[in-house]
C-alpha cells in the first residue's frame, strides 16, 4: 500500500508522527511533503527535528518540488492524508490553486478519483471555511476534524491522537488496534473505573 502524507503549518502535527510511525509499523509506503510553516509549527509543538520527522517517511519531498511523481496522476498511490490541514490549503485545493506540492497532489487525488483526508484545524469555524468543506466534500474529499472522543476515557495526549488517527486510517481500510472502539454503554465497568479513579486522587492528596 502507497500513502500520500501532506503537513501543514495548522497546530497538531503530533497527529501527523503519529500516523507516520503507525504506518511505518504496518509496513505502508508514504510519500511526505512538509510545508514550509509545517517545519516551524513542529519544531515548535514537538521535540523533533524536521529530519526527525521526513524520516519516518519513506520518500519525502520538498513542498515547492512539482517536478516530485506525486504531483503527476500517473504515479499510483492509495490516497493522501492533509494532517493537520489549515485553513490556507483547504481553500487552495478548493479553489485547485496548485501552487505548492502539498495542493497540487491534493488536486491530483481528487481528479484521479483517490482517497482525499483533510483533517482540518481551525475553531471556530467562518463562512468561508465553512463554504470550502462543503464544496471539498461534494467533490468526494473526507474532512476530518480531528475531535477528542471522550467515551474512551483518554488518560494521555497520546490516548486522544491514537483515537483519531486511528479513525483517519479506518478511512483508508486500515484498521489498527492501537485505540478503544465504542462498544456500548458498560456502566458497571465505568463505575469500577471511576471508583478506582477516586481512590488513587484520595491517595494522592493524603500523601
Amino acid at each position: 500500500m502507497r500513502i500520500v502524507i501532506g503537513i501543514t503549518g495548522a497546530t497538531g502535527t503530533v497527529f501527523a508522527i503519529r500516523l507516520l510511525q503507525l504506518l511505518r509499523e504496518l509496513n505502508v509506503e508514504t510519500h511526505l511533503i512538509m510545508s514550509r510553516w509545517a517545519m516551524a509549527t513542529g519544531k515548535y509543538e514537538t521535540p523533533l527535528t524536521e529530519p526527525d520527522i521526513l524520516s519516518l517517511a519513506t520518500h519525502s519531498y520538498a513542498p515547492r518540488d512539482l517536478s516530485a511523481p506525486i504531483a503527476s496522476g500517473s504515479f499510483l498511490h492509495d490516497g493522501m492524508m492533509i494532517v493537520p490541514c489549515s485553513m490556507k490549503t483547504l481553500a487552495a485545493v478548493r479553489a485547485g490553486l496548485c501552487d505548492d506540492l502539498i495542493s497540487r497532489a491534493a488536486d491530483v487525488s481528487l481528479k484521479e478519483n483517490r482517497k482525499l483526508l483533510l483533517a482540518v484545524r481551525e475553531t471556530p469555524l467562518s463562512d468561508i471555511h465553512l463554504d470550502n468543506m462543503l464544496a471539498l466534500r461534494r467533490a468526494g474529499a473526507v474532512i476530518f476534524p480531528p475531535v477528542p472522543a471522550f467515551y474512551t476515557g483518554p488518560k494521555t495526549i497520546e490516548d486522544i491522537v491514537d483515537q483519531s488517527v486511528g479513525r483517519m486510517l479506518d478511512n483508508f481500510g486500515i484498521h489498527t488496534n492501537g485505540f478503544k472502539r465504542w462498544d456500548g454503554f458498560n456502566w458497571k465497568g465505568k463505575k469500577e473505573e471511576q471508583a478506582a479513579a477516586a481512590k488513587r486522587e484520595v491517595a494522592s492528596a493524603s500523601g
